[in-house]
């Protein structure tokens, strides 16, 4: 699903295509509140190609398509890998400098715990929703993806750098610290070859989500087993459906399916 933010609230677009051409986008937001059928006919498509497939890899590619795309080199998951500022291309030296040639944060962001994180300026706040995060405040500004994710490193010494989904989903946190305290004491801790990247003041963006009820536990649906949804839809967080009888579903999990939507 595509996302924004509009006063404070995540809005969400869920984009459809007929095999790899854009065909509509469906305003999930609308749909909260609404009896949904989602209903899978069994085919799946390669979003890169529209080959016909059995199983998706990365976001919906055949496996040729993610071996050789840009998104599954190493540095998305490990930034501190990434190294076209120094005119080094790891897999597409084009698309490295678009992507991770850029402006880059380091960031906190609330989604289960307090966890850091890195992302390209210009992802912001789509970022953030994705995670599922209510809250965030960037850390650090630097110039390029090597250097945010290097200082991800340190930080991952006091912080994690996971989500826990369930949690999130829960809309339970376990920390007991404010996120601008726990930016307080963090920032006592960069090292300080990074402090030239340091944004000293920096707000939190707090975010709330189109969610009626939270589940009491979380059961999570994939369209393989469960070809036909049709409930109440209760939420929407991350990139997670919240039904009301405590089901969800990740729709990004799920692209590449051709499927049939409905309220």
């Amino acid at each position: 699903m595509r996302t924004s933010l509009n006063e404070g609230m995540a809005q969400y677009s869920l984009p459809l295509y007929d095999i790899i051409e854009p065909a509509v986008q469906v305003p999930m937001n609308d749909l909260v509140g609404k009896e949904v059928q989602i209903r899978f006919d069994g085919q799946i498509n390669c979003v890169e190609t529209g080959q016909v497939i059995k199983k998706t890899y990365g976001e919906g590619m055949s496996y040729k398509a993610w071996s050789d795309s840009p998104w599954a080199t190493e540095s998305i998951i490990r930034p501190e890998l990434s190294r076209i500022h120094e005119g080094i291309a790891l897999r597409d030296e084009e698309w490295e400098r678009e992507h991770h040639l850029v402006p880059h944060y380091t960031y906190l962001s609330l989604t289960s715990d307090i966890k850091v994180g890195v992302t390209r300026v210009k992802n912001i706040p789509s970022r953030w929703i994705d995670q599922g995060a209510i809250q965030a405040v960037a850390i650090a500004e630097t110039p390029y993806r090597q250097a945010a994710g290097l200082l991800e490193v340190e930080l991952k010494k006091y912080l994690t750098d996971k989500t826990n989904w369930r949690q999130m989903l829960l809309g339970h946190q376990t920390n007991t610290m404010s996120i601008l305290e726990k930016r307080a004491e963090i920032l006592e801790l960069i090292p300080e070859e990074f402090e030239e990247y340091v944004l000293w003041d920096a707000s939190v963006m707090h975010i709330e989500f189109p969610v009626l009820s939270y589940p009491v536990k979380v059961n999570s649906l994939k369209l393989d087993k469960f070809p036909v949804i049709e409930k109440k839809l209760a939420g929407i967080k991350g990139q997670y459906l919240i039904f009301s009888d405590n089901t969800v579903i990740n729709l990004r999990s799920h692209a590449a399916y051709r499927v049939i939507i409905s309220a």
